[in-house]
């Protein structure tokens, strides 16, 4: 039992390093000359590893906030994220996950926990500026230190700039999760797409990003209508409001996030 657990962690870095070696190689054979990059709208609430077509030395550091009122208990759910580009077009990041509840009921306690840990790298291995498209692979390795699990996420991203200021993309893939206490296995499938206008000569963007999760035969999908200003050259804020639709949440949750360029 304890071998398929090493297994499957072994498997997860192993497929993370492999990604990260095959990049090396492809970057090595490339001159220093500063590469292409289109810019491209990110949404907020599932946002990328790294800007697409990032370049060498980039680096942000992030941290959000995701508030759900609920009838049984209030869940406030906190994430730190620090990303970096340690080669061009190659992003590298890693985030915690908090989760506070605050509980209605007499009976049931209030709680604190650090419910995961992501571990990432994205490559965009297609950027295009006469077709304004960057194409993107990327992997993320999630420890669930709740349930007791782990969680593997191999994913494409696909995004388009479109006459300067509107901006779409597309993000899909499985996340294949084990639990370590069952000793089983079950996968749902993400398909995440926005669709911004940016303003002109800003960073200031207003968009929808739509969250979809296909999971047990279940279609989940939930709207997210979003804002985010540009403070300054390294500093933004942005909120999305979440509209679950045709699934089994019901509760509207709002999502802050302020992002600083290092």
């Amino acid at each position: 039992m304890k071998n398929n657990n090493t297994i499957i962690q072994f498997s997860g870095a192993f497929l993370m390093a492999w990604m990260l070696l095959g990049v090396t190689n492809a970057q090595a054979q490339q001159g220093r000359s500063i590469p292409d990059k289109v810019h491209h709208a990110e949404p907020l609430y599932n946002d990328l590893v790294r800007d697409l077509g990032a370049r060498k030395g980039e680096k942000e550091f992030n941290v959000g906030a995701d508030i759900k009122k609920m009838s049984k208990a209030d869940e406030y759910g906190y994430l730190a994220e620090y990303e970096f580009a340690p080669i061009d077009r190659l992003g590298l990041e890693v985030e915690t996950d908090f989760a506070y509840t605050k509980s209605k009921m007499t009976n049931v306690s209030s709680g604190n926990k650090l419910e995961r840990l992501r571990l990432s790298s994205q490559y965009s291995f297609y950027v295009s500026k006469p077709q304004a498209t960057t194409l993107a692979v990327g992997y993320t390795q999630i420890f669930n230190f709740v349930d007791g699990g782990t969680a593997f996420n191999p994913f494409f991203v696909a995004a388009k700039s479109w006459y300067n200021n509107w901006h779409t993309l597309i993000y899909t893939g499985p996340e294949i999760a084990y639990h370590y206490k069952s000793h089983t296995t079950e996968m749902n499938w993400q398909i995440n797409t926005s669709l911004h206008y940016t303003l002109p000569q800003t960073d200031h963007f207003i968009g929808l990003e739509i969250n979809q999760e296909i999971a047990s035969g279940s279609f989940e999908t939930t709207l997210r209508p979003q804002v985010k200003l540009g403070l300054n050259d390294k500093l933004a804020i942005g909120m999305a409001v979440g509209f679950p639709i045709g699934g089994k949440e019901s509760a509207i949750s709002s999502f802050f996030r302020l992002i600083y360029q290092l």
